[in-house]
């Protein structure tokens, strides 16, 4: 199969990379031997320069589209041309594309892409990217940094950037797509890649499932995805066994007052005060509620009251994230947030019909995600003989979260894993370690992942896991 010329993608001021024939390409980007050879170990000589060949003239268009991608971030829910963009390269390299797959508990639809591509008898894999992006302004300073600024679901109009990576796996999915459809005679079943909105408001692979993904296009026998990440050089990968992504509970709380003048405390009820008290009392729930083998974070991200320096509020409002790996530590947390907010209501003297409001945002929270330790099993071999032992760590497991693990449904029926991809500059990073520092990570304006060695190491890895795990049964 080769890849034809590919027509500018208008609606998203893109063009996908272009195909070049031949492996002599001066400008090609080569496989290292070491990748080489272990990809050999995969499936012999003629599998090894295939994937080199699909490598060395996809990967400079791809970088291409990755800078592009970055340069036109979409926030949550709002990701109709990442979207097309996918689903426009998935057909052109040969999958049958369906989009607008997902539905929010609102009834408004999502913009889930599903690609299948059929390759006779076998099982079925689903590979996963994610698409949005974050409301954080970039400060990189690269040629191809995001200048977008947008509205978010309250309103505000905020920097966006794609500060977790999702280009790089927006990318890394297209280039994984075209090596296994270049390379379907290696292997033998049913590839199902999913382009999933909304992971950062965790409620994108939910909407997917409740549109009935898998009763419409299958149920797989076996989900993987990728994440790039800080902690490691590009080139390398990382891998958990078990749990290895903490669960996640969105908390909002209302902290009810009595307004009035800010030189009359005393005929009113303060919420500001009682702010202050709840947070500082937040901080016992961890370090003596908990129990110190189950770890649990409780974080306050967002608190607003208030409109001017002389007048007390009626209320405040905090956002909360809860972090846990089991149900039992996130009811801890849950059950300890509601007594504080009425315990410091009750020690202000508030009336009863002003008492707190406390709401989990279900839409926003969802169970830790568990790498099922057979399928990591076969993963790792798979990558160790992709890129040689000394590139693949073992990893332990982290506080984030992510939903890709909904996937695998309610008791893990489906045997999930995700791996980390390394992103970072080899020499930048081993000088952060050497002095004791990191480099800056996702979720802040300053995370710079390396886009060539990043997306070369990432096919080659995914693309070898695939054919691994799509074997006659």
């Amino acid at each position: 199969m080769t890849f034809q010329n590919l027509e500018p993608l208008h609606t998203f001021g893109l063009c996908l990379p272009h195909h070049h024939s031949g492996s002599n390409n001066s400008d090609a980007v080569r496989i290292s031997p070491r990748a080489g050879l272990l990809i050999c170990l995969l499936a012999g000589p003629a599998m090894a320069q295939n994937l080199a060949d699909v490598v060395n003239d996809e990967l400079p268009g791809l970088v291409g589209t990755y800078e592009q991608v970055h340069a036109h971030p979409e926030l949550s829910h709002q990701e109709d041309k990442s979207a097309a963009l996918l689903a426009d390269a998935l057909r052109h390299a040969g999958y049958t594309v369906t989009e607008h797959v997902g539905r929010y508990p609102d009834g408004t639809p999502a913009f889930g892409v599903v690609a299948l591509l059929e390759n006779g008898a076998g099982p079925r894999l689903l590979i996963r990217s994610d698409l949005d992006a974050l409301p954080i302004v970039e400060e990189t300073g690269v040629d191809y940094a995001s200048h977008v600024m947008a509205r978010n679901a309250a309103g505000q109009e905020v920097g966006v950037m794609h500060a977790c990576g999702h280009d790089i796996h927006l990318t890394n999915l297209i280039g994984t797509a075209r090596a296994l459809a270049t390379l379907r005679r290696k292997w033998h079943g049913t590839l199902m890649l999913i382009g999933q909105p909304s992971e950062e408001t965790l409620d994108g692979a939910r909407a997917m499932l409740a549109d009935h993904l898998y009763e419409r296009f299958g149920t797989p026998d076996f989900a993987v995805a990728l994440h790039d990440t800080n902690a490691h050089p590009a080139g390398t990968v990382g891998i958990t066994s078990g749990a290895t992504q903490a669960g996640v509970a969105s908390i909002d709380v209302t902290l009810r007052g009595i307004g009035g003048h800010g030189a009359e405390p005393e005929n009113g009820r303060d919420p500001i005060v009682m702010a202050g008290e709840f947070i500082v009392q937040l901080q016992t729930i961890v370090s003596r509620q908990e129990n110190p083998r189950d770890p649990a974070v409780v974080t306050v991200g967002d608190i607003h009251g208030g409109t001017k320096r002389n007048i007390i509020p009626d209320e405040v409002k905090l956002e909360l994230t809860a972090r846990a790996f089991s149900d039992e530590a996130m009811q801890i947390i849950i059950d300890g947030v509601r007594r504080i907010a009425q315990g410091v209501a009750l020690a202000a003297g508030v009336p009863a019909d002003r008492q707190p409001i406390v709401t989990v945002l279900d839409g926003e929270s969802g169970p830790a995600n568990t790498n099922d330790p057979a399928l990591a099993a076969r993963v790792k071999a798979a990558l160790v003989a992709a890129l040689g032992a000394n590139d693949v760590f073992t990893d332990q497991p982290i506080m984030n979260s992510e939903d890709f693990g909904l996937f695998g449904l309610p008791g893990h029926r489906i045997p999930t894993v995700m791996f980390w991809l390394g992103a970072m500059d080899p020499v930048k990073l081993a000088a952060a370690n050497a002095a004791g520092r990191s480099l800056p990570g996702p979720h802040t304006g300053l995370f710079q992942p390396v886009p060539e060695p990043t997306l070369r190491t990432g096919i080659i890895a995914m693309t070898s896991v695939a054919i691994s795990l799509l074997q006659p049964r």
